[in-house]
């Protein structure tokens, strides 16, 4: 049976494409948008210039979507999953689970609606809580703000790595143009 997850995967392999080793990028070679140190940490040996596609597809379920616990926040607002799916491929999942949790907090009123959360990198069962709340108060409207608010933290961060690093101004266009929508 064909899932959201492997739509998600379908478009990241699309837009990362084949082999790259931009001398700019610090994550060095990258075959369908993974890293060699990541392949590496996951049992690959090989050139990154053979590494399969069905191996990368194994990585991006396993570590990107179901370790991160993003399957568990897609049975209840599937577009903020795939939202944090995507920045978690990009920044890692601790950041865009970071970004929910930040999200959430801003959007509590004040934690009258329900408490802040840890902002522990980690979807739990506190963050899970947290969103079932959120949702349930905000309704419809509160998962496409909560995908706005993460999209909004990850701009912030592309431009900041800009300007911190000049050399990724190399990238700060398409992370811009392929990432936010």
């Amino acid at each position: 049976m064909f899932h959201v997850i492997d739509q998600l995967i379908d478009a990241v392999i699309d837009r990362e494409g084949g082999y790259s080793n931009h001398p700019a990028d610090r994550g060095g070679a990258t075959r369908f948008g993974i890293t060699e140190a990541v392949a590496r940490a996951n049992g690959y040996a090989g050139d990154m210039r053979h590494f399969s596609r069905a191996a990368a597809v194994a990585i991006y379920r396993r570590i990107y979507w179901v370790r991160p616990q993003f399957d568990q926040v897609a049975t209840r607002a599937a577009a903020l999953a795939a939202e944090l799916f995507d920045t978690g491929v990009n920044m890692g999942p601790a950041v865009a689970v970071t970004f929910l949790q930040r999200a959430l907090n801003a959007l509590n009123r004040g934690a009258t609606d329900y408490a802040d959360v840890v902002l522990d990198g980690r979807v739990g069962a506190q963050t899970l809580a947290a969103l079932d709340r959120f949702l349930a108060t905000r309704r419809a409207s509160g998962e496409v703000v909560l995908v706005k608010a993460i999209e909004a933290l990850q701009g912030e961060r592309y431009m900041a790595l800009a300007e911190q690093r000049p050399a990724n101004e190399a990238f700060l266009y398409g992370w811009l143009a392929n990432r936010l929508n």
